[in-house]
């Protein structure tokens, strides 16, 4: 498969402070793959990058094809307030902002198109309740028919299934695996590894650089892993600072 994103020496962090290191590989156009690795290695880091939050210290990200408005970023909080006084319907309909724009009125077909993300993840007759009465599960639903309705070719999932019960995640999951059939892109950062081997088919192991990427059986392999750890642990938090290399 031709990939449809490419990482040439790419090194990314805060303040100039390194969390990923001269990472470089690709992920195939179509392909499912899973981001794996210990806590602090820079998983949450690259998938910020890879959805156009964070520029790179060092290196290059190339997409190819695909406008970044094509990307649908799942983080591993919901970054509206559960608080603010937003209904289930009005968060899910955020997901078709990129179609919609800022002016444009949001009409009977894009509503209902919401309330059948809404049926499909389990959640009808939640429309008109605030998001912040939702448990986390739910929650996670709502953001998954969000990402329904932006009906977008590249997924980004940062821990989609944290704090989450078996059966919700077994209902995300088929989701998932409904993604990757109709052929998009999804990219997803977990720790469950049984998990991982069940049901995603590519993995990227990461120690804040690359141990081992590719398939998910070679990758998850236990020497892979003793290394990632051993790599981790041998991380200096106060390694010296990165220069930006601006392309």
């Amino acid at each position: 498969m031709m990939p449809l994103i490419e990482l040439a020496n790419v090194t990314l962090g805060y303040e100039r402070h390194p969390a990923v290191h001269h990472l470089s590989g690709s992920f195939a156009r179509g392909s499912l793959t899973a981001v794996v690795g210990p806590n602090g290695a820079g998983k949450s880091t690259l998938l910020k990058a890879l959805a156009g939050l964070l520029r790179p210290l060092e290196g290059s990200i190339r997409i190819g094809g695909l406008d970044r408005r094509d990307t649908t970023y799942l983080p591993q909080q919901m970054e509206t307030d559960p608080d603010f006084p937003m209904s289930v319907l009005d968060v899910v309909m955020l997901g078709a902002w990129r179609h919609v724009g800022s002016f444009k009125a949001i009409g009977r077909p894009l509503r209902e198109r919401a309330m059948a993300a809404l049926g499909a993840v389990g959640l009808d007759g939640f429309e008109l309740r605030t998001i912040g009465s939702l448990s986390v599960g739910q929650r996670q639903k709502a953001l998954f028919a969000r990402a329904m309705l932006a009906d977008s070719e590249l997924l980004l999932l940062d821990e989609p299934f944290s704090a989450v019960d078996a059966r919700t995640v077994e209902d995300l999951l088929a989701f998932v695996r409904r993604w990757h059939d109709e052929g998009r892109t999804v990219i997803a950062v977990l720790h469950d590894f049984e998990q991982v081997r069940r049901h995603f088919p590519d993995a990227l192991l990461l120690a804040r650089e690359a141990i081992a990427w590719g398939a998910t059986s070679d990758v998850l392999a236990p020497m892979n892993l003793l290394k990632a750890s051993a790599v981790s642990e041998a991380w200096d938090r106060a390694a010296p600072v990165c220069e930006r290399i601006d392309a």
